[in-house]
């Protein structure tokens, strides 16, 4: 189990990155979505708040769209 996080800033695209607990390019400001054992249920869970959350290209990249 892994802690995953969403940025509380969009990209330019308007993707909210989510992040795992050690990510290089982990946001300063952030919201903690819960511990979970893959991306795809954090990348849910940041959905309920943020409707275009994407994975991180670095630490989620399975999750991750273009």
């Amino acid at each position: 189990m892994a802690n995953y996080y969403v940025n509380n800033r969009a990209q330019q695209n308007g993707d909210h990155e989510v992040h795992v607990d050690g990510c290089s390019y982990m946001p300063s400001d952030k919201k903690y979505l819960g511990s979970f054992l893959s991306c795809q249920p954090a990348v849910a869970e940041a959905k309920k708040t943020y409707r275009q959350s994407n994975g991180c290209y670095w630490c989620c990249r399975d999750c991750h769209t273009s």
